[in-house]
């Protein structure tokens, strides 16, 4: 799985991750993130997800990272909103009042280009990368938000009856992730009615990490 894979997704329309009301157990937890009006919000891998609209009118300010433009267009397009477009190197930033979204290879990110983070919300992330990549992103993501507090979005279902993505990632695996700078509280597992994509029984757990007081 590499970058043209999910190009050929995004260029072919098979996006069925994209949920067009949103995410609701977004919506049910989004509180115990406790942002004030105003808040920065970083969404990895966000593409064109109607969660950034909600989010945008909570008053947060939301920062996005993702490889796809395609998709990035449709979202200021479907928000209404006329980007201004910046090149940085490797990467295009997209601007518009209260939201930045860069396009690109997230591993050319950093903490200087993504600014100050309040939360991380990753919906699809995660879930998103094989095995081989989950280490490096989560190391990313820890240093280029400054270990900020996150609510994840996780899928649990039997990885040998389904292939990913989205991959199966349990708690074992969540904390060996980021048990070392964050206290993982689980906030919520609910069932996934009619299962995953292929119909395998799956359960969406929704995570809240807090960086470990020192």
């Amino acid at each position: 799985m590499d970058a043209e894979f999910w190009h050929q997704r995004w260029g072919a329309n098979e996006i069925g991750f994209h949920q067009e009301q949103g995410n609701p157990l977004l919506k049910a937890h989004f509180s115990k993130l406790n942002l004030a009006v105003g808040s920065r919000v970083f969404i990895p891998l966000c593409g064109k997800t109607k969660d950034i609209a909600w989010l945008l009118a909570q008053g947060v300010h939301v920062i996005g990272a993702e490889l796809s433009e395609l998709a990035i267009e449709a979202l200021f397009a479907d928000l209404g909103l006329r980007p201004d477009v910046t090149e940085l190197g490797k990467l295009r930033r997209y601007r518009a009042p209260y939201i930045d979204i860069f396009v690109g290879d997230i591993f050319e990110l950093s903490a200087e280009l993504v600014g100050e983070v309040d939360a991380i919300y990753d919906r699809a992330a995660l879930v998103a990368l094989p095995e081989s990549m989950r280490r490096s992103y989560t190391v990313l993501l820890t240093e280029i938000c400054r270990a900020a507090p996150q609510l994840i979005i996780c899928f649990e279902y039997n990885q040998d009856l389904q292939e990913g993505p989205p991959f199966s990632i349990g708690e074992a695996e969540l904390r060996d992730h980021y048990e070392a700078v964050y206290a993982l509280q689980c906030l919520d597992r609910v069932k996934l009615e009619g299962g995953l994509k292929g119909g395998a029984a799956a359960n969406e757990v929704v995570w809240l990490l807090n960086k470990t007081e020192v």
